[in-house]
């Protein structure tokens, strides 16, 4: 992992360059989160990986370095709702749009993990499994993810027959069950769930 697709991207002449990537695409409930990350160009950040790699402790931790380092840190969330009306993919490109538009020093060109991009208003690559090549790629994998599990943490709290806190909203055996058994809370994505709700 290291600098070298920004590298390419300010051999273009371009001067701010953002990582971008998602949490929750796949769980059952809750929004889909997104980040868009800034870094100073060449900053080491030490443990820095793709955020499914990483232990919760060492995610929280980089969450903090991250917050400090980075040139402009932005989340953006497409909600359940909007995930019911317009599907994840689309959802998830929201929430990537958003991340983008609320970093409060613009950035001129996107790095998008994945093989899809969103529509931006600037010009943007994908790089498949970019948060383990990518730095800022990695630093907004561990933001989108970091922000999302507190967020379900919350949940938790609020709708706590669900235990949230233990799966995040993921479709665990026991989130179904506990669906099986209370049925669906207003956070759940209910076109993910057609097959329990009859649809």
């Amino acid at each position: 992992m290291d600098y070298s697709f920004e590298m390419s991207a300010i051999n273009k002449g371009y001067k701010s360059i953002c990582g971008v990537d998602e949490a929750g695409r796949g769980p059952l409930a809750g929004p889909v989160y997104a980040a868009a990350v800034i870094l100073p160009f060449g900053t080491e950040i030490d443990g820095l990986n793709d955020s499914k790699k990483l232990s919760e402790k060492k995610r929280d931790e980089l969450f903090d370095v991250i917050n400090k380092v980075a040139i402009s840190v932005s989340v953006g969330v497409a909600s359940e709702k909007e995930i019911d009306e317009i599907n994840i993919l689309n959802a998830t490109f929201l929430a990537m749009k958003r991340a983008v538009l609320g970093l409060e020093i613009p950035a001129d060109y996107a790095i998008i993990d994945g093989n899809r991009a969103p529509n931006l208003e600037i010009p943007a690559e994908t790089v498949v499994k970019g948060d383990g090549k990518v730095m800022s790629v990695a630093a907004a994998s561990i933001i989108a993810k970091v922000s999302r599990d507190r967020f379900m943490l919350k949940m938790a709290e609020q709708y706590p027959e669900y235990q949230f806190e233990k799966h995040k909203g993921y479709g665990t055996k026991l989130h179904y069950e506990m669906i099986e058994k209370y049925g669906v809370s207003p956070i759940h994505r209910k076109s993910f769930l057609k097959k329990i709700l009859g649809g």
